[in-house]
């Protein structure tokens, strides 16, 4: 069983339930809506723009083992509690501690690159540790070689900001001002921090709060037992759906990220699920990405941490289960998960990880595929979404310029499923594209273009989702642009006859003698004040065979600008002339049927390579 706490002991006690059935339900809305409360809370105070319009944050409450008892839909976490247990054992902490670290490599991938901050403080009733809780966000700047600290320029995590081991820091109620002098001290932009840092501890001790209410209300034995119980319950639906979509044996699949940014790659994910039967009997998983290729020079590792795989696929099997809670079930129900050193996913320190994000993209569009080659269900490839990083000053006329630090973060379209069209627009879960209100309120910049690009979704029954159009008239003295958008050169791949969807693209100037395009994963390229800023992102693939979609539901994407008039002729067998359905002529096209193989990217093929 792949460990998910230095301190978990075996999953089900062999006493019967503590916790009946209707006090269980009573207890899992109310951790809950704990976590959900401790969201609220940083979403209202925080005050960097990515925690507080981006909603870039996340938070969870764990059982007095450190197993994850609920979470947010995010499939990226793994074991959060292990690295501070390793520094704090769980017998030494006091009511009124809390835990902080941003320590990519001692963390073994529990946060992944160093922006993200984690504070964890245990949950007593008296004397006894019942549970613990954790805040996580993405703050603005923590140092390093850029404005942002991520960058695609890094070829070291030492140039990705300070890094924090786990640290006590909150010692029974008394806060290690020293530490947290010394990080902000580090930031360019230290009163966003400190407010950032203000929202997450009062979030941590506003949950530890909420589970005291809980456990006091409802006895510590019970709470321990819910907790034990929902644990289970998930983890057995995701071991049974694992059996529903993979017969014994071993299935593969590959994808590939375009570039580390410094003329390097692609970048091969290789993954394999392997069912097999145990010695016991029992069915064994084995999750192997041991042939993924070697780590990159630039920023685009990612340290995929044990936990991730489980939670990633059991995200995708509750489906949104009302009965079902986010928590460990998912990692639990993975046996083992085996991983190679020096590879892209489990690099060897000080190798960056800034730009991990494209890199995490494309291992959820590889698990995906990893579905489809079993029993399927899984949506076709997804684009990773974009970063953009605007750095510089504005205000020169008044004789004082003042610096900036604008990071968009912009949507993309997601893969089609085979019983729906494709997300449009989406930036990543919970999170949020930024309003053009709010980015020309706070921001030297004016939002010239805002909306989908058409065609980017890739064509099939099931159109891919498309991508976002942003474009930019800067207003600044001056700035310095870092971007970061992959699936230029490998687009995300459609399935089961759908094609593949669209690469972005970002280019300055665009129709204008100085036009010039801008290399998808870079750094420092100049804007002055006039300078007009285009960006592209890419779509998600299609599924199902396109001329298999509806000639009214095609008709309906070019009306709402989703599909253009030609794309709906060349690729769905479509005729509109003046708004309007040619029957006839679509029918004379849709009767010489192209044929299709079970992938696309570009073209079709049999395999992805």
């Amino acid at each position: 069983m792949t460990p998910l706490s230095s301190a978990m002991p075996a999953l089900a006690p062999d006493t019967a339930p503590i916790c009946d059935p209707v006090t269980l339900e009573i207890i899992r809305g109310a951790i809950m809506a704990t976590q959900r409360e401790m969201e609220a809370l940083i979403e209202r105070t925080a005050i960097s723009a990515f925690i507080r319009e981006k909603k870039d944050f996340y938070t969870a409450l764990f059982d007095e083992r450190g197993v994850m008892a609920v979470g947010s839909m995010v499939p990226i976490f793994g074991d959060l509690t292990s690295p501070v247990f390793e520094h704090f054992p769980r017998e030494t902490m006091k009511p009124g501690d809390l835990y902080w670290y941003n320590d990519c490599y001692g963390s073994k991938g529990a946060v992944t690159h160093s922006n993200d901050q984690v504070l964890l403080a245990p949950v007593f009733h008296g004397d006894r540790l019942c549970a613990f809780v954790m805040s996580w966000a993405h703050f603005a700047d923590i140092g390093g070689l850029h404005p942002g600290s991520i960058s695609p320029d890094a070829t070291s995590i030492y140039q990705e900001g300070i890094i924090i081991p786990p640290t006590k820091l909150v010692d029974a109620g008394v806060v290690n001002e020293t530490a947290l002098a010394i990080f902000h001290r580090n930031s360019r932009f230290p009163a966003q921090s400190e407010g950032d840092m203000s929202a997450l501890m009062a979030s941590v001790k506003l949950g530890v709060t909420r589970v005291a209410e809980v456990v006091a209300r409802h006895g510590a034995d019970t709470v321990s037992d819910a907790l034990a119980q929902l644990l289970d319950r998930t983890r057995t639906l995701v071991r049974r759906r694992l059996a529903e979509t993979f017969d014994y044996g071993t299935y593969k699949f590959s994808d590939q990220i375009d570039s580390d940014g410094h003329g390097n790659g692609p970048f091969s994910l290789r993954f394999a699920i392997t069912r097999e039967k145990g010695a016991n009997g029992e069915d064994r998983f084995i999750f192997d990405a041991t042939e993924s290729d070697d780590q990159a020079p630039g920023p685009v590792n990612l340290i995929m941490n044990k936990g991730v795989p489980g939670m990633a696929l059991g995200l995708y099997f509750l489906g949104g289960d009302p009965s079902q809670v986010v928590n460990a079930g998912g990692p639990l129900a993975i046996d083992e998960v085996r991983l190679r050193e020096g590879s892209i996913v489990q690099p060897r320190f000080p190798a960056p990880l800034g730009m991990r994000g494209l890199t995490m993209m494309r291992m959820l569009a590889v698990l995906n595929g990893l579905v489809n080659r079993g029993k399927g269900g899984a949506p076709a490839a997804h684009s990773a979404y974009v970063v953009t990083i605007m750095r510089g000053t504005f205000g020169k006329e008044t004789g004082t310029p003042k610096p900036f630090l604008l990071a968009d973060g912009i949507g993309v379209g997601y893969g089609a499923r085979d019983f729906a069209d494709g997300i449009d627009a989406v930036y990543f879960v919970a999170q949020e594209n930024y309003p053009v209100e709010f980015l020309e309120g706070g921001y030297p910049i004016r939002l010239r273009q805002y909306g989908v690009v058409p065609d980017s979704g890739g064509p099939g029954r099931w159109r891919g989702g498309t991508g976002i159009i942003r474009e930019y008239e800067i207003l600044a003295d001056e700035a310095l642009l870092a971007i970061r958008i992959d699936g230029v050169k490998n687009p995300p791949w459609g399935y089961a006859g759908g094609m593949s969807g669209g690469g972005g693209s970002i280019v300055v100037n665009p129709g204008t003698p100085e036009e010039r395009q801008i290399p998808p994963l870079s750094d420092g390229t100049a804007l002055k004040k006039g300078d007009i800023l285009r960006i592209r992102t890419g779509g998600g693939g299609g599924m199902g065979h396109p001329y298999d979609r509806p000639a009214e539901s095609v008709l309906e994407d070019v009306r709402g600008g989703f599909v253009s008039a030609e794309a709906a002729k060349t690729f769905y067998g479509v005729v509109i002339a003046n708004d309007q359905l040619d029957i006839e002529a679509t029918a004379g096209l849709r009767a010489d049927r192209p044929a299709t193989k079970p992938f696309h990217r570009n073209t079709y093929l049999d395999e992805l390579a």
